[in-house]
């Protein structure tokens, strides 16, 4: 299951969600045929894209 917390420029998390993203670092990660670990290229174009997303949000 993933859970989104959307938490605006300055803006603190909770506790309650603090607690949660620690509690989701225990559990270990599971990768099947609809959702496969990256390869290092995907990774490096993934990471790109987050890049050009982020800069686009901040204009």
């Amino acid at each position: 299951m993933t859970k989104t917390f959307i938490i605006e420029s300055g803006q603190k998390p909770t506790e309650e969600q603090l607690k949660e993203v620690e509690e989701a670092k225990r559990n270990p990660i599971y990768f099947d045929e609809d959702c496969e670990e990256l390869s290092p290229a995907m990774m490096k174009a993934f990471k790109s894209a987050v890049v050009q997303r982020n800069r686009k949000k901040k204009a």
